[in-house]
C-alpha cells in the first residue's frame, strides 16, 4: 500500500462518499477511506464525466468486457434498453485525461461497476487506464 502523502491517485468519487453512484447515492468503503490518508487523490465518476446524469439507468456491458467496448466489439447498454456506450469512453478517455496530466499512476476504483469494475467484469474506464500502464485497485 502507498504510504507517502506526496503520492497520488484518482478514486471512485462513489468510494469517498459522494453520491455519483448510478442510483443517486454513495458507496463509502472504509478500507479505501483508510488507503486515502496516507494519498493525494483526485475523486472522479466516469460516468458523469461522459456527460451521464446522476441518478441514472443502471447499465451493463454486453458482448464482452471494457477493452471490447473501447475496441468496438461490445457496447454498453441500460437496463431500459439505451445505448450508452459513447458516454462511457467519452468518461474512460476523460480520467485518463485527468491521470495523465496529474502524472497519477494508480486508480483505486468500485468493483462490479461497468466502468471501474476490475475482476468480476472489467469495465470501460479500468481497461482504459490498464492499457496505458495505470495500476487499479478494485475495492
Amino acid at each position: 500500500m502507498p504510504a507517502s502523502k506526496s503520492e497520488r491517485c484518482i478514486v471512485s468519487s462513489c468510494l469517498t462518499g459522494l453520491c455519483t453512484r448510478y442510483d443517486g447515492l454513495s458507496k463509502p468503503n472504509a478500507r479505501c477511506l483508510e488507503m486515502l490518508r496516507n494519498l493525494q487523490y483526485i475523486p472522479v465518476c466516469p460516468e458523469q464525466l461522459g456527460g451521464l446524469p446522476t441518478p441514472r439507468v443502471a447499465a451493463d456491458l454486453l458482448g464482452g468486457d471494457g477493452r471490447a467496448v473501447l475496441a468496438g466489439r461490445a457496447a454498453v447498454i441500460t437496463k431500459e434498453g439505451t445505448d450508452v456506450t459513447k458516454q462511457f469512453i467519452a468518461g474512460a478517455k476523460a480520467v485518463l485525461q485527468i491521470a495523465q496530466a496529474q502524472n497519477i499512476r494508480l486508480a483505486l476504483f468500485k468493483a462490479r461497476s461497468p466502468s471501474c469494475g476490475l475482476s468480476s467484469q472489467l469495465g470501460v474506464t479500468a481497461a482504459l487506464l490498464l492499457e496505458h500502464g495505470i495500476k487499479v485497485i478494485e475495492l
